[in-house]
């Protein structure tokens, strides 16, 4: 089990706690500092229980500097006593206009935009915002960055749509299979 959690990189990546944004109907959160609400702060402290029964003695402890991912860092953290390191680039996607909307307006006001969101992919862009392949690849530099510094095995405790663009790096399809991934509130992904 350890040596699963882990992840053969030395990196370990997980979601945020649930926030209000993340219930259906689903709104675009992207840089807008959405706070965990009661049940995301109860899965924050279940995950810091995982954690630390898990026996994985984690290295560093990074995070995004939104709101959502630094509560459920700092709640981990307390449990295994490390600190985390917040990391703007660790950030969701940039949505641009569509941040604080919900997606089923989007998909009614615009209706191409939204299939070519369904769609993905490197050349996707947000209206007003950063592409997937923008997103990817901050991501990707903040955690090369992360893994060079140490200690490993590092805990990075990011968003769903940062862990699917690392996901993607693997998949022949690229970012086109961005949202086959399915990162669950609290879910661990080993890198």
């Amino acid at each position: 089990m350890v040596s699963s959690l882990a992840g053969s990189s030395g990196l370990l990546l997980a979601r945020h706690g649930q926030t209000d944004d993340n219930l259906e109907p689903i709104r675009a959160q992207g840089f807008t500092d959405t706070p965990l609400n009661a049940v995301g702060r109860a899965q924050a402290h279940e995950l810091a229980e995982h954690i630390s029964a898990s026996g994985l003695t984690v290295g560093a402890l990074w995070c995004s500097d939104l709101s959502r991912a630094a509560e459920t860092a700092r709640v981990v953290g307390e449990r295994i006593g490390i600190e985390p390191q917040p990391e703007p680039r660790l950030r969701e996607g940039n949505r641009g206009d569509w941040e604080g909307r919900l997606f089923i307006d989007i998909a009614r006001d615009d209706p191409a935009g939204y299939a070519a969101w369904m769609r993905a992919g490197a050349d996707f862009r947000f209206p007003g915002g950063e592409s997937l392949q923008e997103h990817a690849d901050r991501v990707w530099a903040a955690l090369e960055e992360i893994r060079a510094i140490g200690p490993l095995p590092a805990l990075v405790v990011c968003h769903r749509g940062s862990i699917r663009t690392v996901l993607c790096r693997s998949d022949p399809r690229g970012l086109s299979a961005f949202h086959e991934f399915e990162v669950p509130n609290t879910g661990l992904v080993p890198l």
